[in-house]
């Protein structure tokens, strides 16, 4: 796999699973631009995770990867900007769906759902799958209407 730009971003529930990504993904030579907190004190996700679709959207980056409790929040807010498709992954066939089908940009992990080991395998899998293009592109292309 090709090293790539990512923002990341995440709320205090993400907290641990951010830092523990951030060194697994420097360590195969990714540049992470960190939009999250990097405290477990509550606070609002939306103010981290709009940085990280802005990143993608405006090309800054090649992919985003944002962190919550459940993954919604995040991924509802991700998804409210254009040109964004973040798709909430729990386990690596949705993680290759959503990038070979959907051509997600944004990938939203569930912090609370999922172990750290499954994470990494989530996060590996997005970041090494192609889209396929063909019928999954017009499709694509009816999203931002």
């Amino acid at each position: 796999m090709k090293p790539m730009n990512i923002s990341i971003g995440n709320d205090h529930a993400g907290t641990k699973y951010k830092l523990e990504l951030l060194s697994y993904l420097k360590k195969q030579g990714h540049t992470i631009i960190n939009h999250g907190t990097d405290k477990e004190d509550s606070m609002d996700y939306p103010d981290t995770i709009h940085p990280v679709a802005e990143d993608v959207s405006s090309h800054k980056v090649d992919i985003g990867i944002i962190i919550c409790g459940s993954g919604n929040g995040a991924n509802m807010t991700a998804n409210k900007h254009k040109s964004i498709r973040s798709a909430l992954c729990w386990n690596t066939n949705i993680a290759a769906l959503a990038r070979q089908h959907n051509n997600a940009n944004i990938l939203s992990l569930p912090a609370r759902f999922i172990s750290l080991e499954e994470a990494k395998e989530i996060v590996d899998l997005f970041l090494s799958t192609e889209f396929e293009g063909g019928r999954h592109q017009r499709r694509i292309e009816k999203i931002d209407t």
